[in-house]
Formats: C-alpha cells, sequence, structure tokens
C-alpha cells in the first residue's frame, strides 16, 4: 500500500515536501487553515492588477539555491525575475543607498577609514565558512567591537533593533552572519507574483496525485495504532505520517500527546509576529527607493518602508504604486488589535517625511496584514534548541522557520527544509516496509545548519 500522509500548512515548506513525496508515490493530502496556498508568503490579487502582491514584502536572493532549483524542476525558470532596485538607510532625514560599494564610500554618516574598517568586517562575515563560533556571542557585543562603534550604531544596531525589539541584544553573531554572508543586490521574483508560483506548486502537486485542501484548519492530532488520527474542518482521517509546518506553540495546541520535553524546548522557542499597511498611491511616494531600513530611534511608527513598484513596475498594478509600512513586534502589541483604520491613522503622518507633498488624498486604498508568528529570535547558542524535525512522536515530523538556523527565515530555506522532512518520512518508511517506490533522498535528523 502507499504511504498515507497529511501535512498540516500549505506553505513553502509544506507545499516542497508534498512535492517530493508525491513524486515518490505517497498519497499526501495538505490541510491549509486560509483559502490561499503560500503561507507568510502568500498574496492577493485587487480589482484591476494583473499580478498578485505578497501579503508581506518578499524577494529572492541570486544565492537562494533551493527554492531556484524546485523552479527549475517545475520547469518554470522562465518565469523568474531578478532586478536591482536601490535600498537604503536612513540618516539625518532621507534615505542613502547602501547596496554596493559605491554607495557605502558616498555614504555621509561614517568616515573613511570607518567604512574601510567596515567593509573589511563584512568582506571577512561573507568568505568565512564557520559560522559556529559566531553563535557563542551576540552581535550585540561582536559588532561594535569589530566594526566600531560608529558604524555599529548607525547602520546595524538599527536593523537589529528594528527585526527584534527589545530582544536585538539576545541575537547570535551567527544570524548576522547568514544574513551578510548569503544575500545579494540582485533581488528576484516570479512573473505575476508569488503566489503565482505556490498555485503552480499546488497544481504540480495535485497532478501528481496529491490534495491540497484550502480553507481547512486542523483542530487535533492524535496517535492512533501504528498511525495518526487528523481531526480537521472536513472531518476525521487516519494517516500513517503527518508533517506539520506551522509555528512552534500551534503544534503544542494540536498535540497533546507531545512528550513534555519536547513540548517544553517548542514553548521556550521566540519569536516576534509581524504587521503590514499596505497604500495604494495614485503616484509614487519616494523617488526610485525600493526599500529603506528605519532606526527605531527616529520615532517612525514602523520599521521599514518598502515601495513595491520601485522594484516591480505600477504597470502590473492597474498604474497604483504600492507601499508596505511594516514591523516586526510581539504579539500582544497593540497592532495586533488595532482596527485598519486606526493603524492608517497611526502610519499616514510619518509618510511627508519621506515627501513633503504627500497628502492623504494620494492613498486610493489600503490593506493590513498580521501574523503572530513571523521572525523567530534567536539567542546565544541556540543551535542546542532547535527541536529535530523527527519528534519523539513514531510518524510525526515538524518543519519550522524556527529550525532553519543559521540562515534567516525565508521561502529558500522553508523549501530545503521541507524536502529535508519529505526524505526522512520516505526513509523511515521505506525502513518499515511501507513504501519502496524508488531510491530515497539521504535524509540528517537535524535541519539545515543544525549541530547537535
Amino acid at each position: 500500500m502507499a504511504l498515507r500522509v497529511a501535512i498540516v500548512g500549505a506553505g513553502a515548506a509544506g507545499l516542497a515536501a508534498a512535492y517530493d513525496l508525491t513524486r515518490h508515490g505517497a498519497q499526501v493530502v495538505v490541510y491549509e487553515a486560509a483559502p490561499q496556498a503560500g503561507g507568510l508568503a502568500s498574496g492577493f490579487k485587487a480589482e484591476g492588477w494583473s499580478w498578485s502582491l505578497e501579503r508581506f514584502y518578499h524577494h529572492w536572493f541570486a544565492s537562494d539555491r533551493a527554492i531556484l532549483g524546485l523552479i527549475a524542476e517545475l520547469g518554470l525558470s522562465h518565469r523568474v525575475r531578478f532586478l536591482r532596485p536601490v535600498t537604503a538607510v536612513w540618516y539625518n532625514e532621507r534615505p542613502y543607498p547602501f547596496d554596493s560599494p559605491l554607495a557605502v564610500l558616498q555614504f555621509p554618516g561614517l568616515s573613511l577609514p570607518e567604512k574601510l574598517r567596515m567593509g573589511l568586517v563584512i568582506a571577512y562575515l561573507r568568505l568565512t565558512l564557520r559560522w559556529e563560533p559566531l553563535e557563542r556571542v551576540t552581535a550585540h557585543e561582536w559588532l561594535p567591537r569589530h566594526m566600531g562603534r560608529r558604524a555599529y550604531e548607525r547602520i546595524w544596531q538599527p536593523l537589529l533593533e528594528g527585526k527584534f525589539g527589545e530582544a536585538y541584544t539576545e541575537v547570535n553573531m551567527a544570524w548576522f552572519w547568514a544574513r551578510i554572508h548569503k544575500r545579494s543586490p540582485r533581488l528576484g521574483t516570479f512573473e505575476g507574483g508569488f503566489q503565482a508560483f505556490f498555485d503552480a506548486l499546488v497544481d504540480r502537486v495535485r497532478a501528481q496525485g496529491g490534495e491540497v485542501r484550502l480553507a481547512t484548519p486542523v483542530f487535533r492530532l492524535e496517535p492512533e495504532g501504528d498511525g495518526w488520527l487528523v481531526e480537521a474542518a472536513d472531518g476525521a482521517v487516519v494517516y500513517d505520517a503527518v508533517l506539520v509546518t506551522t509555528s512552534p506553540r500551534l503544534l503544542v495546541r494540536l498535540v497533546p500527546a507531545l512528550p513534555a520535553s519536547y513540548a517544553g524546548q517548542l514553548l521556550h522557542l521566540q519569536a516576534l509576529g509581524a504587521v503590514v499597511l499596505i497604500l495604494a498611491l495614485d503616484r509614487p511616494l519616494t523617488q526610485g527607493v525600493y526599500w529603506i531600513n528605519l532606526p527605531k530611534r527616529a520615532g517612525f511608527p514602523f520599521l521599514a518602508l518598502v515601495e513595491h513598484t520601485n522594484y516591480i513596475p505600477a504597470e502590473h498594478y492597474g498604474g497604483e504604486h504600492l507601499v508596505y509600512c511594516g514591523d516586526y513586534l510581539p504579539p500582544e502589541h497593540p497592532y495586533f488589535s488595532m482596527s485598519p483604520e486606526a493603524l492608517l491613522r497611526t502610519f499616514l503622518p510619518a509618510l511627508p517625511r519621506f515627501n513633503p507633498a504627500f497628502r492623504p488624498e494620494w492613498v486610493r486604498r489600503y490593506w493590513v496584514f498580521r501574523e503572530p508568528y513571523a521572525q523567530p529570535v534567536v539567542p546565544v547558542n541556540y543551535s542546542r534548541m532547535i527541536p529535530a524535525v523527527r519528534t519523539p512522536l513514531a510518524g510525526l515530523y515538524f518543519a519550522s522557520m524556527s529550525q532553519v538556523y543559521p540562515w534567516d527565515r525565508g521561502t529558500n530555506y522553508a523549501v530545503e527544509l521541507g524536502r529535508r522532512a519529505a526524505a526522512m518520512i520516505l526513509e523511515d518508511a521505506a525502513r518499515e516496509r511501507r513504501l519502496v517506490r524508488a531510491p530515497l533522498p539521504q535524509a540528517a535528523d537535524n535541519p539545515p545548519g543544525h549541530r547537535p
């Protein structure tokens, strides 16, 4: 009999796992609570648009081999577009490009010796392959010591504060290393938007015999005999194995039978949520800048301003100019309970700082999106805290963005982890003689970058 596998979550990890499992003959059902696939990278298409827009700003880097490789397997590489938009830092009430050596040299906030020192340290981080020693110290300690205090306080401390809030002093240096080591100035997207990619991946999973059930939340997972009972909105079914790709806390709620030690590991992991206000304007807000990192101390009500249509042309969005105002915050922050109208009133007064001519009448329409689990917090020696993909309960697997360390969360590493989890499921099934259809990929018991 074919292996029966349930996957909870139709984000990048869940769909990548479903793709590999169905290729190897497994019967797969993917359950997704949202009405669309894609997880945090999913999108929506407003009236008059030919492309979808991501609910939370997303792009790929040229080094994102896992997801670009999957796209190539699907025969869709011709739909990937790499562009070179301008990314900037905010200094003295204006944005300064900070995405090339020339831009850094022209930045007025540091002296030439300070820039050269910072450049040497960045070159070291890009070239070194060993991140393990770096996780023993915080970025807050390491960066000013090696880059210099002014470079840290004007460039990198605002980045850490924006990403991690009050926890920024706890984040280890391996996370920062990964951010520098892999990123590229060329940024990639998918023709039609990220949602078009996820829809194509859903279609392939279905063509290979899998099911993807949207708007179908899972309420409970229980061991039953040699398998797992999945209680979902459309009924209860027993499967041989279950892969959960949700947040750690949701896994604890879904599986009351989890051993206390593993559940404790999950509950110990910390993460921030994300809030974005998306504005559709009748004209551009900035002069060609895609992304501006904003220092918290500058008094902005959000951490980043991302003018999407300075990256992807406005012609794909009915001529509207799309701007994200985004922030990472604790789930209990007032932004998570504010009405969209109240959030708009809170954010709009900051926009004249980017363009003194801005008027509220420029706003044609707007949207607010919120997710309580969006940015894992990675303290010193985080590799020792990562829960194994193979849980202590036979047949139950877990793959989340909290496990892609030292890399930052994103669709590339979600795909890599999802495919690794699928390999584990197939390997374990073959060991039990449930399924032997094709040569199985090798699977490690720990996620990418993890060292026990």
